[in-house]
């Protein structure tokens, strides 16, 4: 097989990012454009980003999630913490998250460390799950070799009979991450392949060291 993509061109022209415009905090840059991209550009899910961890075989692995929080401490999402991902971060907690809108030509990239947010908050967010998504986080052992598809929607049947009418609590083994950062580039399209890139590094005195990158 061979396809040959050598003449895929884009021109980036939508917006441009320079130092003197930014704030000195990350946190209110990242919310000003994941706003923007939310208000103006109509992406599918503003919020999917990639994770990046170090999986226990040794090979980086990327997946799709979805930020269901972030605030000044970081960034917030939920998983079963039996899956790959939990137990790569278990065994790594530096994760990379990334984001990338391609409407708004802009991407911006996130590293830091991973931490299991306290149990209450977990509860607190599982309970406003709507039902069926409680019983798929409690029917799937994430990541776990399973013979067919039936074998999971059989489990999923057995499941909503034995709580129907009932009450669902968050199972142990599943909960939320909150990504520290201590470092956040953000990265703008711009014409002939010169595009914006501002950095923003965590200094050992909480404050943000502030570079612009070479494209």
């Amino acid at each position: 097989m061979e396809n040959d993509l050598s003449n895929y061109r884009k021109s980036y022209d939508k917006g441009a990012l320079l130092l003197k415009h930014v704030p000195e905090n990350p946190l209110e840059l990242f919310q000003k454009w994941f706003y923007e991209v939310d208000t103006h550009f109509l992406e599918d899910e503003t919020n999917a980003m990639t994770i990046a961890t170090q999986g226990l075989d040794g090979y980086p692995k990327n997946r799709v999630v979805l930020l269901k929080k972030f605030t000044y401490e970081g960034f917030i999402f939920y998983t079963n913490y039996n899956s790959e991902k939990g137990k790569a971060i278990a065994e790594n907690p530096n994760v990379c998250l990334s984001f990338f809108w391609h409407g708004a030509e802009r991407q911006i990239i996130i590293k830091g460390k991973a931490e299991k947010i306290a149990p209450n908050l977990s509860d607190g967010y599982f309970e406003s799950r709507p039902k069926g998504s409680q019983l798929g986080a409690i029917v799937s052992n994430q990541s776990e070799v399973i013979p067919n598809r039936t074998f999971i929607e059989e489990k999923l049947s057995a499941l909503e009979e034995t709580y129907e009418g009932k009450a669902i609590e968050r199972p142990e083994y599943w909960g939320g991450y909150i990504v520290k950062p201590v470092e956040i580039e953000f990265w703008q399209g711009r014409p002939n392949r010169l595009h914006d890139r501002i950095r923003y590094k965590l200094q050992e005195d909480y404050t943000w060291q502030i570079d612009r990158l070479s494209p």
